[in-house]
């Protein structure tokens, strides 16, 4: 698990399994992010509303995060995602988006490891079911354990990126979670699932 996920659980009281040695040169170089939510003379003079009317102008891919079973947890993890990107070539990394408030980010986290199950143009019902907080996610849902990290790799998903927890950041009310890439494919068939101003859709060339 990378260090900077175990600084993480440790600053909001998490348990961690198999905690690493502290390590000097580590801790020098990923300093412990002062970790809260957004202050008040950060407020941008927005209302959330607006905020959001606007930002979904943006049109999106639509992504489901996976993490294996830990800790004798009940089963694997997983949330619907739209805040995903790539980041970095070399290394290869990828990035997500989730809410501080999220009751599976912890499970990710303790995990160490995720995968991102990229959705396409005919799985908006399996976006929605794992969009739902505290029901069974994955209940009907056929999946198999990712090459490299065990994490739940969704059947018949157009594509899918297998990674471990690089780092994790800071950002208001959200955390930025990096993931190095292990492994990935893509079928290269299909169209993409698309979210625009609240709404599902697929991209028409």
């Amino acid at each position: 698990m990378a260090a900077t996920v175990v600084r993480y659980l440790r600053s909001v009281g998490s348990p961690t399994s198999a905690a690493p040695e502290p390590d000097p040169l580590l801790d020098a170089a990923l300093p412990r992010p002062d970790l809260r939510a957004v202050r008040e003379d950060e407020r941008a003079p927005v209302a959330p509303a607006e905020f959001r009317a606007v930002l979904g102008n943006f049109a999106s891919g639509v992504t489901v995060i996976t993490a294996p079973a830990v800790d004798g947890a009940d089963g694997p993890a997983g949330f619907a995602c739209q805040s995903f990107a790539s980041l970095s070539l070399d290394p290869p990394l990828v990035t997500f988006m989730v809410a501080r408030t999220s009751t599976t980010w912890p499970r990710i986290a303790r995990a160490g490891v995720f995968c991102v199950n990229i959705l396409g143009a005919g799985q908006g019902a399996l976006c929605r079911s794992f969009a739902v907080s505290g029901a069974d996610k994955f209940a009907g849902v056929v999946h198999r354990p990712s090459p490299a990290t065990g994490s739940p790799q969704l059947d018949a998903v157009p594509a899918w990126i297998d990674c471990r927890i690089h780092a994790v950041h800071t950002g208001g009310d959200h955390l930025i979670v990096v993931g190095r890439v292990e492994a990935l494919g893509a079928t290269g068939e299909g169209d993409p699932l698309l979210f625009h101003q609240g709404r599902f859709g697929r991209f028409t060339p």
